[in-house]
């Protein structure tokens, strides 16, 4: 028999760099009246998508992204409210998906991907650098507000490793200049055109984007790209086998 290997509790739960805090100093409690009905007018649509009304939680948790720049307490009752659930019901889903956030996010959610492939290639010294650049820790935001940094899992782009994604949108190829590059950029206002995708957009509006509503930009859903050439090779040879 084997010695039993014990654990300490204190490595179980969030990461040193993780907020898991929901209710925080200053975070809105509740909505006023017109944001309410605002809010109530959008969510209706949403929830009528769906056979039943709790369906429509992830769709509603971007909804209340979209206004409050993350998850405050105000989100999670209106999301109760809204779908006949508990508070508990309603953190215990925006607590267990990565693109709810947890606290006050900026105007750029920049993201560093630090999966193998991305970490060989320079994912871990980019995420490195950009850190020291802005003078933030990863998951901070700038002092201006404008722009968020955090370690991000696979995005499922390996053949454009090392990748950077700005509010969920790929910056591929990525080099430490570079990606210092992008963030003086962002920080200046002139946020540059994703390598593929639609042009970017505000956190919040990306949210928004994200609860299901349209995109009206002009170009923005004709914007798409092309898989990399190992992506494409493994397609053509996933078909060259079902023939």
């Amino acid at each position: 028999m084997t010695d039993p290997v014990f654990v300490p509790l204190a490595e179980f739960g969030a990461r040193p760099q993780e907020s898991v805090q929901l209710y925080r100093p200053g975070a809105r409690t509740a909505y006023p009246a017109d944001v309410t009905a605002r809010l109530d007018a959008d969510a209706a649509v949403l929830v009528a998508r769906y056979p039943e009304a709790r369906s429509a939680l992830l769709p509603l948790l971007h909804l209340v992204q979209a206004e409050d720049g993350y998850i405050t307490p105000a989100g999670i009752e209106f999301c109760a409210r809204t779908l006949g659930l508990t508070a508990a019901d309603v953190v215990s889903v925006a607590t267990f998906y990565s693109m709810y956030r947890r606290g006050p996010t900026g105007e750029y959610l920049v993201g560093v991907c630090t999966t193998t492939l991305c970490a060989v290639l320079g994912g871990d010294a980019i995420l490195d650098a950009l850190c020291a650049h802005l003078g933030v820790q990863p998951g901070g935001t700038t002092e201006d507000g404008t722009v968020t940094v955090e370690r991000i899992e696979c995005n499922a782009a390996c053949d454009y490793a090392p990748v950077v994604m700005v509010n969920w949108e790929y910056f591929d190829d990525q080099t430490v200049a570079s990606a210092r590059a992008l963030v003086d950029a962002l920080r200046t206002g002139t946020p540059p055109n994703p390598t593929r995708g639609a042009p970017l957009c505000g956190f919040r509006e990306t949210s928004r984007l994200l609860a299901g509503f349209d995109d009206d930009r002009p170009g923005a859903v004709s914007a798409s790209g092309v898989g990399g050439e190992p992506t494409l090779a493994g397609l053509r040879a996933a078909r060259e086998a079902e023939s």
